[in-house]
């Protein structure tokens, strides 16, 4: 019969006491040394004297087992673990229950909510940020971090059209701060939409480019041209009731251009200083 044995130090434990551990026999000292469990809160080891809490492969001297939240001893108790704390029933069921956001108080079992994007209010709680009304379960718009009735969204944030006066839901173009529909935004003279084109206005009315050269604008008084102020020859030249493109006010006679020089205008047309003094 083999000897009876601390299979740690091989001292005899006969009339000894001892520590069974995974089928191997140790003295006390050893197992206190080497081979008892870790404390989860104490992080000291849990000797052969103590009594001992065991969950879920964790250890617990059983006076250091207690509610994470009022220190209340669970080592003779019922317990719940919630996010990895150990709680005792009253404070597990405090923990359990979702805050609302609005009055920061917990939201029982039986009472009506509101949930939205991982967030929770009593049904009373959930307000429109303006008007104070409840919304309940009705309808809202969401901006930022607040939530409006359909009534208060409409009148702060909703545009409404400069031409047709209905409410513009998505996209739309926005010219001097005034907002239309695409579909609006139109040339009054041949009715092509005109978001991402050029266009010019011309007494609260909007012309594209071709409509504006053949019907609005003027024309020069030297090329006949029409004078758009696009492209080559947007400075334009004004002299009581004619225009000109820069480029056009020339001297009837040489030719030279006279744009911001000194002319003289007879009989409709232009001349420089020196043809004008050989009319």
């Amino acid at each position: 019969m083999s000897e009876f044995k601390c299979h740690h130090c091989k001292e005899s434990l006969q009339g000894k006491k001892y520590v069974q551990k995974d089928e191997a026999n140790y003295c006390v000292v050893c197992f206190d040394k080497h081979y008892a469990n870790i404390c989860q809160e104490c992080q000291k080891p849990i000797g052969a004297d103590s009594k001992e809490v065991r969950y879920r492969d964790q250890f617990w001297h059983n006076t250091c087992f207690k509610c994470s939240k009022c220190s209340q001893s669970l080592a003779t108790e019922t317990f719940v673990v919630w996010e990895n704390k150990v709680l005792c029933n009253k404070c597990a069921a405090r923990e359990a229950f979702p805050k609302c956001k609005g009055c920061l108080k917990d939201i029982v079992e039986g009472d009506q909510n509101v949930e939205y994007k991982g967030a929770v209010w009593h049904k009373n709680c959930f307000v429109c940020t303006n008007c104070k009304e409840i919304i309940g379960t009705k309808n809202f718009f969401p901006k930022d971090e607040a939530f409006y009735c359909v009534a208060c969204y409409d009148t702060l944030f909703t545009k409404y059209c400069m031409k047709c006066h209905k409410p513009i839901t998505s996209g739309g173009v926005t010219y001097q701060d005034q907002p239309f529909h695409n579909e609006c935004f139109v040339c009054i003279s041949c009715s092509k939409e005109l978001n991402g084109q050029r266009f010019t206005a011309v007494d609260e009315q909007y012309f594209c480019v071709e409509c504006y050269k053949n019907h609005v604008a003027k024309k020069c008084a030297g090329c006949k041209n029409p004078i758009t102020g696009f492209g080559k020859g947007a400075s334009v030249v004004a002299h009581e009731q004619n225009s000109w493109h820069d480029y056009c006010f020339n001297c009837k006679a040489c030719s030279v251009n006279l744009a911001n020089k000194h002319f003289v205008f007879h009989e409709e047309q232009v001349y420089c200083p020196d043809c004008a003094k050989k009319l």
